[in-house]
C-alpha cells in the first residue's frame, strides 16, 4: 500500500513557501541528504539547518552566505533545467543511491503559480526520464506518482484530486466519485477517499494529490 513516508533518503528543498506542517519539517529535518535550492537557503539556516549541499546558479543567494558555504555550493549556470532538476541530476550523479532510494521535494509550491505548475509537472517528467518514483510535500497535503494498479492508504473525507497523463484506462475504487479517462486536466480534481484505502487501475502514469487533513 502506498503512504506518506515521514522520513526520505533524498530530500530536496525549493524556494516556494517554506515548510511548516509537522510531517514536512519532520521529513527535512531526517533528510539522508538535504540538497537545498540556492533561494532556499537563506530561510533553511534560519531554521538552524544546513543543507549537505546547494544547488543552483548562485544568483538568490548572498555572497556572505555564498562565501561561507562554498565549499558545498555547486554551481550551475545552464538555463535549460530549473533548480529543482539541477538538484535532482545532482542527486543521481554524486550520491550512492539504489533503485529503492526515496525523494521528497518539499518547498516546492507557493509564492508563483508558474513556479508552482511547473514543479508538479516535473514530477511525471521525473518518474519518466529519471526513472525515480519522487513525492512532493506542501503544507496541505502531498503528490505521488504511480501506474498499473496501486493502493493507496487514506482516511475518510481525505480530500483526493488524479490527474492522468496520456492514457486511456483509469478505473477506481474507494473513492466517492468513479474516475474515468480524461481528457481535460482538471477532470480528475476534487475527489474525496471514503475510507483508509483506495485504488486506481491505470495503463499510463498518473498523479495523486492527497490533503493531510480530511474536509470538514
Amino acid at each position: 500500500m502506498k503512504e506518506l513516508k515521514n522520513e526520505y533518503d533524498v530530500v530536496i528543498l525549493a524556494a516556494g513557501d517554506f515548510p511548516t506542517d509537522i510531517t514536512a519539517m519532520h521529513i527535512l529535518r531526517t533528510a539522508k541528504h538535504l540538497i537545498a535550492c540556492d533561494g532556499a537557503v537563506e530561510d533553511l539556516l534560519k531554521m538552524d539547518i544546513e543543507p549537505e549541499v546547494i544547488v543552483g546558479d548562485g544568483d538568490s543567494v548572498s555572497e556572505s552566505t555564498k562565501k561561507k558555504y562554498q565549499h558545498i555550493f555547486h554551481t550551475i549556470e545552464e538555463q535549460e533545467d530549473n533548480d529543482l532538476t539541477k538538484a535532482t541530476k545532482y542527486a543521481l550523479q554524486y550520491f550512492n543511491l539504489t533503485d529503492s532510494t526515496t525523494f521528497c521535494y518539499l518547498g516546492a509550491t507557493g509564492k508563483r503559480e508558474d513556479h508552482t505548475l511547473g514543479n508538479i509537472a516535473l514530477l511525471i517528467h521525473y518518474y519518466k526520464h529519471l526513472n525515480i518514483v519522487p513525492t512532493m510535500v506542501t503544507n496541505y497535503g502531498w503528490f505521488t506518482i504511480s501506474q498499473g494498479e496501486t493502493t493507496f492508504a487514506s482516511f475518510p473525507r481525505q480530500q483526493v484530486s488524479i490527474f492522468q497523463i496520456g492514457g486511456k484506462h483509469i478505473e477506481s475504487k474507494g473513492l466517492k466519485w468513479n474516475i474515468y479517462p480524461f481528457s481535460e486536466l482538471w477532470q480528475g480534481t476534487l475527489n474525496e477517499a471514503m475510507g483508509n484505502s483506495f485504488t486506481i487501475n491505470s495503463d499510463s502514469a498518473y498523479l495523486v494529490y492527497q490533503t493531510h487533513k480530511p474536509k470538514e
